[in-house]
This record gives structure tokens, sequence and C-alpha cells, in this order.
């Protein structure tokens, strides 16, 4: 197997904290957390300081870290709810991330085992991606497969993994409306598998339990596309969504990879469908003109960094979207803010 090694101290853990007692969270999560640095953001709209078990070797940031780090941009780039995790990110300086959203604990595989997400996020992040033929036989770097036959020999070394898309069972990730007519139905398959996504393929990536190599790729991952109406609770909010098409550009342009499958985690309920399906119905309407842009989208030979990528994308989109729809326009000057946010806390 193909497969480099990463050291503990070259990975954060990114978790946003939107609720004011992380005990239990953290005490699951112990076993697999106490050996990295962790980075805990708190929602800036969280009153009151949070409570964290101690034994863990951490960095907290609150409202007032960020007021101080973002300054004059606090208008403009928004890290309220689900998006503070974008603040951890942002100071984050280790080359890789594993974020873990705080309604999430250890599932469970088939045999009743926990499961070491951290673990398996590293090891996708450590082999190879396929992006460009598809191996029938999903990852062949997974223990105990390969390549099929008829596999080009030319793309068996495959190229960088530059973003890893957990899963999680309990609570799917499915859209208010979906929820609301199906209040009851629930992920309760455990699939063991990796994929990587195939090039030019548009995935509607969610932030929940993610990791990604931040030197390649963590500009991409960004607070940028806010609804008129956006809330904090995953039906209220497509933030990811657009920041997942966005890093996915990134990646194919970069000829970097994207994968999907292992590790799992466990969801808990959090939120009201049927109460948040007006904030998120803007969102799946204007989902129908953003999935197109984003499958047509080219950037160009000069743009060889995510933060290059990043700027030409936020161009596009104020080109094609934007006369469709204000919230394309500030999308894409708020794209360019963080770039330049990005480069700023960088340079100190």
């Amino acid at each position: 197997m193909s497969q480099f090694t990463i050291k503990d101290d070259e990975v954060d853990i990114v978790i946003g904290a939107l609720q004011p007692d992380l005990t239990s969270f953290m005490e699951q999560w112990r076993p697999f957390f106490s050996r990295f640095h962790l980075i805990i953001v708190q929602d800036p709209d969280l009153k009151g300081e949070l409570k964290i078990p101690e034994g863990f070797n951490l960095n907290l940031y609150t409202k007032s870290d960020i007021d101080k780090v973002v300054g004059s941009s606090s208008n403009a780039i928004s890290f309220s709810g689900y998006s503070c995790r974008y603040f951890g990110y942002l100071m984050s300086r280790n080359k890789y991330i594993i974020s873990i959203d705080d309604d999430c604990i250890p599932a469970k595989n088939s045999n009743g085992e926990p499961i070491d997400a951290i673990s398996q996020h590293i090891i996708n992040l450590t082999t190879p991606a396929t992006p460009f033929f598809f191996n029938t036989l999903y990852d062949p770097f997974c223990e105990g497969a390969d390549f099929v036959r008829g596999y080009p020999f030319s793309l068996r070394s495959g190229v960088e993994c530059g973003l890893s898309c957990g899963l999680w069972l309990n609570l799917a990730d499915y859209d208010a409306p979906t929820q609301s007519l199906k209040p009851d139905l629930k992920n309760s398959r455990y699939v063991d598998a990796v994929l990587t996504v195939p090039a030019r393929t548009m995935l509607p990536v969610s932030g929940i339990n993610i990791s990604f190599n931040n030197e390649l790729v963590g500009p991409a991952l960004l607070p940028a596309f806010r609804l008129a109406k956006e809330g904090k609770v995953r039906w209220e909010t497509v933030e990811d969504i657009w920041t997942g098409m966005c890093v996915k550009v990134v990646c194919d342009h970069l000829r970097l990879g994207v994968k999907s499958g292992l590790p799992y985690v466990w969801r808990q309920e959090r939120g009201n469908a049927v109460e948040s399906l007006k904030k998120e119905w803007e969102g799946v309407k204007l989902m129908e003109d953003v999935v197109p842009f984003f499958q047509s989208v080219r950037l160009s030979e000069s743009a060889v960094t995510a933060e290059d990528c990043v700027v030409e994308i936020a161009s596009s989109v104020k080109e094609h979207l934007g006369p469709l729809n204000p919230t394309f326009d500030r999308a894409a000057e708020t794209m360019v803010e963080w770039i330049k946010l990005w480069k700023r806390v960088r340079a100190n």
C-alpha cells in the first residue's frame, strides 16, 4: 500500500462549539482525540464560558478572539453557528485538519466496535486518490483491494488526496423538504468502503465530519455563501455545500483527489426540519443554478494555488451568477475577502 506517515503534531482537530457544555462530547472522543492538538471555536452567539473537561491539548477561541483577528472583515465574513469551524481552519498552522461537529459521537462498526474516525481520515489523506478513472472495487489502496482488470497502469500511482468526506449514522444529511416528509427516515447502513469522487463530478460536501490537507486546499474551505434568512442548524444553511463545490473545482484543477465514505460518526438530533423549511427553501432553489455553474467552470493555467483558484472562481461567480441573485454577488465578494484575510493571518 502506498502510504506516507502523518505525525501527531501535524494534525489539528477543529471543533465548532454550538452547545455550552462539551463534557459528554469530549469524554466520548477522548480515546481518539487525546493524541492530537485541538482547536475549539465557540459560536460567537453563544454566551458564557464553555465547559470543557481537562486533559486535552487545546486552544479555545471565542468571540473576542474572532473580532481581534478578523477586524474590519467581520462585516463580510460571518462565523455564526456552524460557520465558527472556519475560524478554526483559519487559525490552524498544521498541515492536516480534521473537523468533527459537537453533535457527533463515535459510531460503531458492524462488529459493534467503536470507530476511530481520526485514524481513518488520516489513512484517506495519506493514500493516493484516483479521480481520473473509476475503480469498481472502490478504493484500490484499502486493505484487501487492488486495481481491477483494465485499469490503466499509467494512472495506478494516483494523486494526492486533498479532502476526505466522512459519513454518519442515525441522522442522515437530508434536506428540510425530505426530512419533513419522512421524519422517521434514518441512516442505519454501515458501508465499509471508501471511494474517490471522479474528476468533474460535483458532490454535496457537509462539514460535519471531514479532513483535508490544509497546505493544499485550506483556503478553499471558506464561509462565503449565506442565505438571506440563514440559520444555525443543518437545515438552515447550504454554506458548506457551496464550499464543497468550490473545493472540488479546486481539487480537480490542481489534480488532487476527494474521497467519500469511511469514517462514520454517530450524529445526534439537532434542529427541526419543519420549522427550518422556509429558511432553507431559498437555498434549495438556488442550487438549481449553482450546480450547473460549478460543473462548467474552468480555471486558467495561471491558477496554481488554492488561493488563486478561489479568486478566479469568485470572479466567475460575479460574472455568471451575480446577475441572477444578489446572494451570489455577496458570496463572490466574501470569497475575495476571505483570501485576503487568509493571507494576512498567515503573514503574521
